[in-house]
C-alpha cells in the first residue's frame, strides 16, 4: 500500500498530471493530423520524448518518417535543427567550428544546438560522423578543439533511417543504437486514412498548419513531472528482470545492457504520467518492451536462420518472465 506521503505527493501532483495529459493530448491531435491512422505509434513517439529519450523510427523509404519527427518537433514549439545525413558530411557539419574572425577565435555552432535535432537517414552518413552524436546524446554536450558546450535543454534526437536500400549505407553500431530510447516503425496507412491523407494534401501542406502546443520551459516542467512519477521496487525488479532475461536467451548472442533498464524504466513512467497516473505499473513497462529493448539486442544465427525477429523474442520474453502481483510489494 502506499504510504501517508506518497498519497500526499499524488495529490500534489493531480493538478500537474492532468497538464500534462492536455498537453500530451493537444501534442497528440497536433501530430495526428499530419500522420492520420497510426495513434498508438504517435503516442508511443510521445511517451518516448516525455521520458527526455532520443528516438529512432525505421522503415521503408515514403511512409512519413520524417513527416512524423517534423510534426512532433513543430507541436513542441521549441527550436529544430534538421540534419540531412549524406556520406561526406563532416562531424564539424554536425557541432560546430571555431572560426579566426576579427583576431580573435569563435565558436560558430551547428545544428546540434537546438531542443529538437531531426537526423535524416543517419545510416548514410559515416561512422566518423555518427559518433559525433554519441557525446550530444549521451551528455547533452559538444566538444570542440579541446573545449565542451553544453546544448540546449530539453535535448531530444529524432532520427530516421531506412531499412532497405543499404548499398552505400553505414549501420549505427550497437554502442550508438542503445543511446537510442526506443526505436519505432511508421508502417503503411489503411487505406481510407491513405485517402485521407490524399485529400488532405490536395490544397496545402499539412505541416503548415501545426502549431506550437508548448514551449521549452513547459516541455521541461512535464518532463521533470514524469520523471517522479512513483515506481514501487516490484516495478523496478520487473524492469531488472525482463533486461536480464535477454542476457540468457537462446535466441540472442548479445543482451540488453543495464542502460536498457534505466530507459524502460524512465519511458514507463512517463507513459504512466501520460495516462494520469501518479505509479507505474507493469502494463506499463510490457507497452514499452518491444520498442525499448528490440534494437539493442543481437539474434543469434540459428534466429536469423528461422526468420525470427528480436521483436519476437522480446514478446517471448513478456510471456516467460513473471509479473509481479503486488506492484506495491
Amino acid at each position: 500500500m502506499l504510504s501517508s506521503a506518497d498519497r500526499s505527493a499524488g495529490r500534489a501532483t493531480n493538478v500537474g498530471l492532468d497538464e500534462l495529459v492536455e498537453a500530451v493530448a493537444a501534442m497528440r491531435r497536433a501530430v495526428g493530423s499530419v500522420l492520420s491512422g497510426r495513434p498508438a505509434l504517435v503516442e508511443v513517439a510521445l511517451t518516448v520524448l516525455l521520458a527526455e529519450g532520443h528516438l529512432l523510427v525505421e522503415d521503408v523509404p515514403g511512409v512519413g518518417k520524417t513527416t512524423l519527427a517534423k510534426a512532433i518537433a513543430a507541436a513542441m514549439g521549441t527550436s529544430v535543427g534538421r540534419i540531412q545525413f549524406t556520406p561526406d558530411l563532416l562531424p564539424s557539419d554536425l557541432t560546430g567550428v571555431t572560426i579566426y574572425r576579427h583576431e580573435q577565435f569563435e565558436f560558430r555552432p551547428g545544428p546540434v544546438f537546438a531542443h529538437v535535432v531531426i537526423g535524416d537517414e543517419i545510416n548514410r552518413a559515416s561512422p566518423r560522423t555518427q559518433s559525433a552524436l554519441l557525446e550530444c546524446m549521451a551528455e547533452a554536450q559538444v566538444t570542440v578543439d579541446g573545449r565542451s558546450y553544453q546544448l540546449p535543454r530539453p535535448f531530444l534526437v529524432l532520427a530516421t533511417q531506412n531499412s532497405v536500400e543499404m548499398e552505400g549505407t553505414y549501420p549505427l553500431p550497437e554502442a550508438q543504437r542503445d543511446r537510442f530510447m526506443a526505436r519505432l516503425a511508421v508502417g503503411y496507412p489503411g487505406p481510407d486514412d491513405e485517402v485521407a491523407m490524399l485529400d488532405a494534401r490536395d490544397t496545402a501542406d499539412p505541416l503548415d498548419a501545426v502549431r506550437p502546443v508548448t514551449d521549452p520551459h513547459h516541455l521541461a516542467q512535464l518532463i521533470a513531472l514524469a520523471r517522479s512519477t512513483y515506481a514501487a521496487p516490484a516495478i523496478k525488479r520487473y524492469v531488472v528482470d525482463l533486461v536480464t532475461a535477454t542476457r540468457w536467451h537462446d535466441g540472442l548472442r548479445l543482451g540488453a545492457s543495464p542502460r536498457a533498464s534505466i530507459q524502460l524504466l524512465a519511458a514507463s513512467r512517463a507513459r504512466a504520467a501520460v495516462n494520469g497516473r501518479d505509479h507505474v505499473l507493469p502494463d506499463d513497462v510490457q507497452a514499452l518492451a518491444v520498442p525499448v529493448l528490440a534494437h539493442r539486442v543481437l539474434p543469434s544465427a540459428n534466429s536469423r536462420l528461422a526468420g525470427r525477429g528480436t521483436e519476437d523474442i522480446v514478446v517471448d520474453l513478456l510471456h516467460r518472465v513473471p509479473v509481479p502481483a503486488a506492484v506495491w510489494a
